[in-house]
């Protein structure tokens, strides 16, 4: 069976789970009868962070954090459901009272298949999740939806698939994404949320066992939280007329390329297309060239390397009446040794926000943004293991006063049955 699609939200998280497999594969859990296994944990960690504020002359802090969860996975004769949920209290010595945090997620997962993979049959696959995420959770959000900043994430996808025969499988896909930031305009100037719903299907034809053709397709919808009233007294200034970007926003995508194992240890894949985008009224049509590539190499038993990227139009989260192009690209290398007691990660990702278009010029500036980590988790038996990483960040933008660098440094252990 080929690959499920992966949506853009996937390939923004599959990097971390890639980094941190080691650390996360490790939980053992114990068992409610033959089918269900629950795996829940518990981390505590001090990190020290040399840019609180991700500003070009932000101060240095630190931050003790505290983050229980728990994994659940209960296995059918041919279906599975899987599960999980955590809490992170973020407790800052430094600003507490402005930034003291929580986050917590959940995650949902189904599949169901009638068939052997490769064998004529369906195959339905379905996920949701919902995130209250803290500006700090990660430096590496980047890669994905949202920038820096406190907000809420909503997903809902699902792909049903039907493999006619060895050689042609026809896919479906819709999904559902919500991006709201928790905005508090008398300390931070405002950022724009939006909705995106999306319908589209594929149709592949496996030439060989490891090669698969593929050509792809879909429609998108975007309404944007840019309500005039919410922009800067800038732009207030600028436009006395109140101006307002209409909040709808559509495109299309026409994709095709490989996909499936190229061996038994290498699992890919690449499309690349084009995208065409009609930001608020309409009259703003753009587009261009996009792609799509994901591989994940198991390089030998204890090493592991993960490639992900992908690019596509959206509008702005930062600026009022404005369109992007995304640009990602993210790599993974998680490598096992000592008997499998020590895991070693580096990872690095890249992220552009080019803009296609600016209601205002003074928001016509491209950025880019870097950020690197390498890690080490210590795995003292099976209920304990001590990590330690280090995180180094680099927002480059046209726009000089908004570049800045950053770089923190976290240890801690987690606690995990």
């Amino acid at each position: 069976m080929k690959q499920a699609k992966l949506t853009t939200a996937a390939i923004a998280s599959a990097l971390s789970v890639c980094a941190f497999a080691g650390e996360n594969d490790r939980p053992q859990g114990f068992k409610i009868g033959d089918r269900l296994t629950l795996k829940p944990y518990v981390s505590c960690s001090f990190t020290f962070d040399s840019n609180t504020d991700s500003t070009r002359h932000g101060k240095n802090g630190s931050n003790w954090s505290v983050n229980p969860g728990v994994a659940a996975d209960y296995k059918g004769e041919n279906w599975g459901v899987t599960g999980q949920a955590n809490y992170q209290y973020h407790a800052y010595n430094r600003y507490s009272s402005q930034l003291n945090s929580s986050s917590w997620n959940e995650k949902l997962s189904f599949w169901w298949q009638d068939s052997m993979p490769d064998e004529r049959g369906w195959t339905i696959l379905a996920t949701e999740s919902f995130s209250q995420i803290a500006q700090d959770d990660d430096m590496s959000e980047h890669n994905g939806r949202g920038l820096g900043r406190d907000r809420k994430e909503v997903s809902v996808n699902g792909v049903i698939e039907r493999r006619l025969n060895n050689n042609v499988h026809l896919a479906l896909d819709a999904g559902y994404y919500m991006l709201d930031y928790e905005n508090n305009v008398s300390k931070y100037a405002p950022m724009y949320g939006w909705k995106r719903t999306n319908v589209g299907g594929e149709v592949g034809y496996m030439a060989s066992k490891w090669t698969d053709f593929i050509i792809s397709g879909g429609y998108q919808w975007y309404n944007q939280d840019n309500n005039v009233q919410r922009s800067r007294s800038y732009y207030r200034n600028m436009d006395s007329r109140g101006r307002k970007i209409d909040s709808d926003s559509d495109g299309w995508t026409i994709m095709g390329g490989i996909a499936t194992r190229a061996t038994e240890r290498l699992e890919y894949r690449v499309l690349g297309g084009y995208n065409r985008f009609r930001y608020g009224d309409g009259t703003k049509r753009l587009g261009g060239f996009v792609y799509e590539f994901s591989a994940r190499w198991r390089i030998e038993d204890r090493l592991s390397l993960m490639v992900l990227g992908s690019s596509y139009y959206q509008p702005s989260e930062n600026a009022y009446g404005s369109a992007r192009k995304i640009y990602t690209a993210s790599v993974g290398l998680n490598k096992s040794f000592i008997r499998g007691k020590v895991t070693g990660t580096i990872d690095g990702s890249y992220r552009k926000e080019k803009v296609e278009y600016a209601e205002y010029e003074t928001d016509n500036y491209d950025e880019d943004i870097w950020t690197g980590r390498v890690g080490l988790n210590y795995h003292i038996n099976r209920f304990i293991t001590c990590f330690a990483r280090l995180e180094y960040q680099w927002m480059d933008s046209e726009r000089r006063a908004y570049q800045y660098d950053r770089w923190r440094g976290t240890v801690g252990f987690r606690l995990s049955y």
